[in-house]
C-alpha cells in the first residue's frame, strides 16, 4: 500500500512516516528540508522515494506525485500534512505575507497534493485522501486569524471534496489534531490541555484513515472540547476566548 505524505520532514508528516514504514509500505517522502528528508529516510526499514520540493510550487509537487506513481504504480493513500502557523494581527501590515504563506501551504497546497491522484483513484474506485484541520479551526482564536481560518478552510474543503468522491467510492478523510508535540507546539508560550506525542497521534491517526473515518479529532478529550466549543452561543464563547493565550507572531520569536 504506496503512501505519499507532504510535510515529511518533521512533526506530523514525520511520525506518519514512521509509523507506515514500520507497517511495511512503501512511502513518498515530500518536505522542503532536503537534510532532514534524508535522514529520516536513512532511519526508516525499507526502501522510500524522496522529493525535496516545497510544496508551495505546485509545479514541481505535481511531478514528485507523478514520479512516484511512475515507481510504485496505484498510490492507495495521499497525506497533506504539511502546515505552517504563526499569530497574526491585521493592524500589523507586515503580517500580511505571514497570513498570505499560511494560507498557501496550509490551504492551496492540500488542494495540489490531492491533483494528481484523484482522476487514478476514481477510475479504480479505491484510495484515500487524507486532509490535516485542527482544533484551532472550529472557532476563531484571537490572534490565530490566519491558522485558524486556514485549518477551517481544510475542513470545509476535504468535506466538499468527500462527497464529490463518495460515488467513485474514493474516501476524504479529515484529522483534527488537538495539541501534538512537536516543533510546531514547542513555540507555544501557554498551558496545551491533553498534550500527546507525535508517535501516539500517529498511531491514532492510522487508524482512522484505515476505517474511513469522514472527521476525527485527535486526541479525543479535545474531540469533546471542540464539540463544546461548537455549541457555545457567540456571546458566551467570547467571553471565554476574548483573553486566550496567543501564539506568537513570527517577529516575537
Amino acid at each position: 500500500m504506496p503512501v505519499f505524505i507532504t510535510g515529511a520532514s518533521s512533526g506530523l508528516g514525520a511520525a506518519l512516516a514512521h509509523h507506515y514504514a514500520a507497517q511495511g509500505q512503501t512511502l513518498g517522502l515530500l518536505a522542503r528540508r532536503a537534510d532532514r528528508l534524508h535522514r529520516l529516510a536513512a532511519s526508516l526499514p525499507g526502501q522510500h522515494h524522496v522529493y525535496a520540493v516545497d510544496v508551495c510550487d505546485r509545479d514541481a509537487l505535481h511531478a514528485a506525485a507523478h514520479h512516484f506513481q511512475a515507481q510504485v504504480g496505484f498510490v492507495d493513500t495521499v497525506i497533506a500534512s504539511a502546515g505552517i502557523s504563526a499569530g497574526t494581527l491585521t493592524e500589523c501590515e507586515d503580517d500580511f505575507a505571514v497570513f498570505s504563506a499560511i494560507m498557501q501551504t496550509n490551504v492551496n497546497a492540500t488542494v495540489s497534493s490531492f491533483e494528481p491522484f484523484v482522476a487514478e483513484m476514481k477510475a479504480r474506485q479505491a484510495g484515500t485522501l487524507v486532509g490535516i484541520a485542527s482544533v484551532a479551526g472550529i472557532r476563531g482564536l484571537p490572534g490565530a486569524g490566519a491558522y485558524s481560518a486556514s485549518k477551517a478552510a481544510v475542513a470545509i474543503y476535504c468535506e466538499s471534496l468527500r462527497l464529490e468522491l463518495k460515488p467513485h467510492k474514493v474516501s476524504v478523510v479529515t484529522i483534527a489534531p488537538g495539541y501534538i508535540k512537536t516543533e510546531m507546539t514547542a513555540h507555544n508560550p501557554y498551558t496545551m490541555p491533553f498534550l500527546m506525542d507525535a508517535d501516539v497521534f500517529a498511531r491514532h491517526a492510522a487508524k482512522a484513515i484505515t476505517a474511513a473515518r469522514s472527521y476525527v479529532v485527535i486526541p479525543w478529550q479535545m474531540g469533546v472540547v471542540a464539540k463544546v466549543m461548537r455549541l457555545l452561543p457567540d456571546w458566551l464563547y467570547d467571553r471565554l476566548a476574548v483573553n486566550a493565550p496567543r501564539k506568537p507572531r513570527r517577529s516575537e520569536h
